[in-house]
């Protein structure tokens, strides 16, 4: 093929680079230079428009193999989410973040912090479990005391 794009430059290519070099503008082509180059972009477009309905039929092709398969669009994203997740793990940001909170872990003062906040949540739990109990006991002692009659 003697097209652009297809390794060898064609005239209208050579004509074209040589009115931008020279400086002209469209204005300042010729007939026949227009209708060569409509000529020649015709014929792009037809070929632009071949190549879309060649991508087309292979785009179904390899939709139909993928079926045929067991390769579903969905087993597709989980394959990348899982690649995208393992290549995260291997990665040296990553790495040297879970090595520092490892470390961060295993400090004095975050194990001081962790059981301190254990234990006050602990004795936060207890008391408001015997607020709890107090409250029920003083409403079922409530609910025990007879009504008051209303004023005549």
């Amino acid at each position: 093929m003697n097209r652009p794009g297809f390794g060898v430059a064609s005239s209208s290519m050579n004509f074209t680079t040589r009115i931008s070099e020279n400086g002209c503008s469209p204005s300042d082509l010729t007939e026949e230079d227009v209708e060569s180059l409509q000529i020649e972009l015709s014929k792009i477009e037809d070929e632009i428009q071949t190549l879309r309905q060649v991508l087309l039929v292979k785009e179904k092709y390899a939709t139909d193999i993928r079926r045929q398969l067991g390769m579903s669009p969905l087993s597709n994203i989980k394959q990348n989410l899982s690649k995208g997740w393992q290549d995260i793990q291997t990665s040296a940001p990553y790495l040297s973040a879970s090595a520092t909170l490892e470390d961060i872990s295993h400090s004095d003062i975050y194990v001081k912090t962790r059981d301190s906040l254990s234990h006050a949540g602990q004795v936060t739990s207890s008391t408001l479990s015997n607020v709890g109990v107090a409250l029920t006991r003083r409403l079922a002692e409530m609910r025990a005391l007879p009504l008051p009659s209303p004023p005549r």
